[in-house]
């Protein structure tokens, strides 16, 4: 299927679109107009925004990639909540 439809296509195949579960760009006279955009991609698109806003966030995968990062074993969260 065509990742690229025209909106009167798009309004015509609405469902087909939506069950093809693939991001479709919806063009208006011949320029993109929107985009069509599975959920999962949406959440995850989403979560990553909601982790970038976030200075503690950015600060620790940074940490990561530098290969600072400091790793705990999991049995550390259970005593925490003691």
């Amino acid at each position: 299927m065509k990742t690229t439809v025209t909106l009167s296509d798009a309004q015509a195949r609405l469902g087909q679109l939506v069950r093809a579960n693939r991001t479709v760009t919806i063009h208006r006279r011949g320029h993109p107009e929107a985009f069509l955009v599975p959920r999962r991609r949406m959440e995850a698109i989403l979560e990553t925004m909601e982790l970038l806003a976030n200075p503690k966030a950015v600060a620790a995968v940074r940490r990561d990639r530098s290969g600072k990062g400091k790793y705990l074993p999991l049995s550390v969260l259970d005593e925490d909540a003691g």
